[in-house]
């Protein structure tokens, strides 16, 4: 039901009659949306019900926040398949990846207990450190191929894909992506797994939240 009323109101949020409105506030509902339906799938088949302390409280805020903010961005209209194909992918592999930065956390907090031989709390809530780390590097694993797609369709359907107010972000993006491509690579043919794992997911979505809401942050809020 939560989700539902979400969905009601994220949608009702950025739609305008000149358009679809995608600015800083009103997409941030959406992708907090995406978000946790992606967590509704996946709590099916692994457990990640830990993670649900920080999704919550996070769409909680967005809804608020995309219910009251003024719309600054202009709405955009008359949006081509292959443009279709771009904001979906993107908002896809951020919603992805951002499950898989919460995945880390969890992660690096439960590595730093039994390091520290703290056998209470945290770790006896969640399943084994293998485990999760096993679920993290699906995680990355799905959100890589999102990202993929994503930066590949922006090629190919943007025509102003490194303009002057996009080049950071296309350029933060791939920087992204190469993190993640490094990390599984590196996990793959080199074993890297715990703190060296949570340090590239970290980094690489930081990247990634700069990319998008930074310089939407910037444009829309703060340079109005």
């Amino acid at each position: 039901m939560a989700l539902l009323l979400h969905a009601v109101c994220a949608i009702a949020a950025i739609q305008y009659a000149e358009g679809i409105n995608l600015g800083f506030f009103k997409i941030s509902a959406i992708i907090s949306l995406i978000i946790n339906l992606a967590f509704l799938l996946n709590v099916q088949w692994r457990p990640v019900q830990n993670l649900l302390i920080i999704l919550y409280p996070i769409a909680a805020i967005t809804v608020v926040t995309a219910s009251l903010a003024p719309g600054n961005q202009t709405p955009l209209h008359n949006l081509t398949g292959g443009m279709l194909l771009h904001i979906g992918s993107s908002i896809l592999a951020y919603a992805v990846l951002t499950l898989a930065a919460c995945q880390a956390g969890m992660v690096a907090l439960q590595d730093y207990q039994l390091r520290h031989r703290h056998p209470i709390g945290l770790v006896q809530i969640l399943p084994p450190l293998q485990v999760m780390e096993k679920i993290l590097f699906e995680m990355l694993w799905a959100g890589l191929l999102l990202l993929t797609l994503s930066i590949g369709s922006g090629m190919v359907f943007l025509e102003n894909m490194f303009a002057q107010q996009l080049a950071h972000k296309t350029v933060l993006s791939i920087c992204a992506w190469a993190l993640f491509a490094v990390l599984l690579w590196g996990h793959h043919q080199l074993g890297w797994r715990s703190q060296t794992a949570v340090r590239f997911t970290l980094t690489g979505f930081i990247a990634l939240m700069l990319a998008y809401f930074g310089s939407k942050l910037v444009l829309e809020v703060i340079l109005q």
